[in-house]
């Protein structure tokens, strides 16, 4: 069975020291998703989502730098975890992406902070919530592979505070300058002898934590002064300049900015003296950068046609790049990225993107990046030929535990829904011949953790929640459209579609709203006032209107879908919902430690009004329900170890047909119908176990029962059968998917083959899901939902 990742979709941790990209060697952007490091080229064409996923941490990774190998092919990546580990993960590129984990260190007595590395040397640093840095050097034989680490000086941080950044440089040909700062409003500077650092200066100025530290050379032949740039929560950026000599260097012009105001007259030039065994220095204050209206995260240098930048991103949802005036000296904002301010104050819901919390360049000058509060990427390139910075694709993903997840009927789109609070829909962006997956619109955002959803038809959705009610979704004309046009995905005949929806600020629930021309003008002001229109109930024709997938602002903001239903009854949280293959039906049941709450609701999609009487057998949480094929039965599985097959009659009422309240000998976690002619279902548990089941006559029996080694949280029979035989997935507690096999006439005889871990995920299994088959289609596929985040599309060919 030849296995490979289709796709991985993944967001990242909301922590300034968690990304980097590899200036050399690989050119990938390594970030940390959950506990797991996700490997990504943004460069590539035609994009595509994470090639990659490192799992070995077990908790969430804070920290990801690459460390220069300065080996041909090969690719050191350094990771810091909340774990309290240092990991060290080594790459290939050829024949094909490769990373395996070298070295695990354990000496932090608690999570890792920042990992800082010092370009032309085998020297770096990490910081830690125990208020220590520790001082390695990194021996790696270039010959055998083998990695080896030196802890050369372990520095307790006094007064004692966490270290939330660092930064390395040469000083001269006998030290080095080492910078920490975090959660007081200081800098402190070391500076080496022999390898050990000792406390050389205080810088004081800023007036909050201090987020980020970054040196640089003046000039791009590293001589001439050293400058420092800080960035802090104040809101400021100071930048310091390190001089070699007893002299003092020229006082900045910047510091008489009329710009500054009062300010200027209130800000320090002392001169810091420092000294190393070749030469005595000044760490002078240069230039404070204003622009920002929120705290700073990140601030990053970079060379570029002989001029010197500096990148910066905010909670201001912005991202800034600086530059020096030649003729004044002043440092002034040549370029702001993001978001404008004024949308700063609206809720998540209506799409505030929670500011920029990482911000890096990319090896070849003309790209950044950034990372905002929703876990998603956001990327510009510049163009020469009209000196704009224009947005590009980048990646999306959830940032909680993806709860489920289901295809269209005919396959097409893959919806999913999280603890994050969001639905998205994934598909194919089609043109000529390339194809590649993307997020093309973010159904649902919502108030509370999202847990179960399945598909009605092909432009309805239900989903299900950590509320007492189920809300009902229809696909707007926008998404329609988009979907239309760039994934070759037909809007349906005779469809009546809202054009768009949004949610009212406050509000839990997805209003319709109108699509208008660009020169249409918007009713409001010339009318009384109490039949003006709300300006955010209409949206312009040509927020939709683009040729590619949408980047997160279109995603968090314009392609909601409206809600058309809400569905009440449950007295607790929704834990588990289907629908009826045909549409017209639709079971729900929720959280529950009684009888009385563990029913299951049924309700007719046409007038969306309860059935008579809800079902009652199971004593707690009903886990997953399931129609059969031929939407005859309905199959319920619970946390009380029982599986209930529910038998339709004549009038469309459900009633016992058979139970086991001890079809297992620990909780049922999911269950799932064969495509056999005669009735046939399988179920998983806690107690490690599949087994299979067939309806005869009035009773059901057991068939088979597949024992596996982690408890079973997930199934999924393809419903379509391969050359005679009946293929099933699996999931597990412990991450691990497999395929297995069975025929017909020997349901007691599977076949079982385990996924690689390298191709699976580092948590929990939620839901596995096959894409449904077609003649014609070379490859099987198959959708996963897990904990740690991720939603991954594995290719799966050669069945034998």
């Amino acid at each position: 069975m030849n296995i490979s990742t289709e796709y991985i979709s993944i967001g990242g941790n909301r922590n300034p020291a968690a990304a980097d990209w590899d200036k050399e060697g690989s050119k990938l952007l390594a970030f940390g998703a959950d506990d797991s490091i996700a490997l990504w080229d943004p460069l590539c064409i035609p994009p595509r989502g994470a090639l990659l996923q490192l799992n070995g941490h077990t908790k969430p990774v804070n920290a990801v730098k690459f460390f220069p190998a300065r080996l041909q092919g090969v690719t050191l990546l350094l990771s810091g975890s909340a774990d309290h580990t240092i990991r060290i993960w080594k790459g290939t590129t050829d024949p094909k992406l490769h990373f395996e984990l070298l070295k695990t260190i354990v000496e932090h007595q608690s999570a890792i902070t920042r990992i800082a590395t010092l370009p032309g040397s085998n020297v770096f640093t990490t910081g830690a919530a125990d208020g220590t840095v520790k001082l390695w050097r990194l021996i790696h034989d270039l010959d055998s592979g083998s990695i080896d680490v030196e802890l050369l000086q372990t520095i307790n941080l006094s007064p004692r505070y966490f270290p939330l950044s660092l930064a390395l440089a040469t000083l001269d040909e006998t030290a080095m300058v080492l910078a920490v700062a975090g959660t007081q409003s200081t800098i402190q500077m070391f500076i080496s002898k022999d390898l050990q650092f000792e406390l050389a200066a205080t810088l004081t100025g800023h007036e909050g934590w201090i987020r980020a530290l970054d040196f640089t050379h003046e000039t791009n032949d590293d001589s001439g002064d050293i400058l420092l740039a800080s960035a802090s929560q104040d809101k400021y950026i100071r930048l310091w300049r390190i001089h070699r000599g007893e002299e003092l260097p020229a006082a900045s012009n910047a510091l008489s900015d009329p710009a500054l105001g009062m300010l200027g007259k209130s800000l320090s030039n002392k001169a810091h003296r420092i000294e190393s065994q070749a030469g005595k220095y000044s760490v002078t204050f240069e230039a404070l950068l204003l622009g920002h209206e929120d705290w700073i995260y990140t601030s990053s240098w970079r060379h570029r046609e002989g001029k010197l930048q500096l990148l910066s991103t905010s909670e201001d949802n912005s991202l800034a790049i600086w530059e020096s005036d030649p003729n004044s000296g002043v440092w002034i904002c040549i370029t702001r990225l993001g978001e404008i301010s004024a949308q700063k104050g609206s809720t998540t819901a209506t799409g505030s993107a929670g500011g920029l919390w990482i911000g890096l360049w990319s090896p070849n000058d003309g790209t950044v990046v950034a990372l905002g509060r929703t876990g998603s990427w956001r990327m510009w390139t510049h163009s020469p030929s009209t000196d704009m910075w224009e947005q590009q694709v980048a990646i999306t993903g959830h940032v909680k535990a993806v709860k489920s997840t289901c295809w269209s009927r005919d396959g097409a789109t893959l919806l999913t829904t999280s603890s994050d609070q969001t639905t998205r829909l994934y598909t194919k962006w089609m043109r000529d011949e390339i194809s590649s997956w993307h997020e093309f619109s973010r159904p649902q955002i919502h108030g509370y953790d999202l847990n179960c959803i399945d598909r009605i038809s092909e432009t309805q959705f239900i989903s299900g929640a950590d509320e007492k009610l189920l809300r009902v979704f229809d696909e707007p004309r926008g998404v329609a459209e988009l979907l239309d046009r760039l994934c070759d995905i037909r809007v349906t005949e005779n469809a009546v579609l809202q054009d768009a929806a949004n949610i009212p600020v406050l509000g839990l629930s997805n209003k319709a709203i109108q699509a208008v021309a660009d020169e249409e003008p918007v009713p409001n002001g010339d009318t009384e006032e109490r039949d003006a229109i709300d300006p955010a109930s209409i949206v312009r024709k040509s927020t939709l209107d683009f040729n590619h997938p949408p980047f997160e602002d279109h995603l968090a903001r314009h392609l909601l879908w409206p809600e058309t239903e809400k569905l009440y009854g449950h007295g607790y949280e929704i834990s588990a919902v289907a629908a009826s293959h045909d549409g017209k039906l639709v079971a729900t049941a929720c959280r529950a430690s009684s009888i009385d709450h563990a029913v299951i609701r049924l309700y007719d999609t046409k007038e969306w009004l309860e059935l008579k009487s809800p079902l009652k057998s199971h004593s707690l949480t009903v886990t997953r329900l399931q129609f059969s094929p031929d939407d005859k039965f309905l199959l319920s599985v619970g946390r009380d170890r029982q599986w209930v097959v529910w038998d339709r009659d004549a009038d469309g009422q459900f009633q016992i047909f058979a139970a086991n309240p001890k079809g297992h000998t620990r909780m049922i976690l999911d269950c799932s119908w064969t495509p056999l002619d005669q009735s046939t279902f399988m179920t998983a548990s806690r107690d490690k176990t599949i087994k299979i089941w067939q309806l005869a006559g009035k009773e059901v029996q057991l068939k088979s029962t597949v024992t596996l080694t982690a408890p079973v949280t997930a199934v999924q029979c393809l419903q379509q059968r391969q050359e005679g035989a009946i293929l099933f997935a699996y999931g597990t507690e412990s991450g691990e998917v497999g395929i297995g096999k069975v025929e017909p006439t020997a349901l007691d005889q599977a076949e079982m083959t385990k996924i690689a871990m390298s191709l699976c995920a580092a948590k929990t299994i939620n839901q596995v899901a096959w894409r449904p088959w077609k003649e014609g289609h070379r490859d099987l596929q198959l959708a996963i939902a897990s904990d740690d985040s991720s939603v991954r599309i594995l290719n799966i060919s050669s069945v034998a």
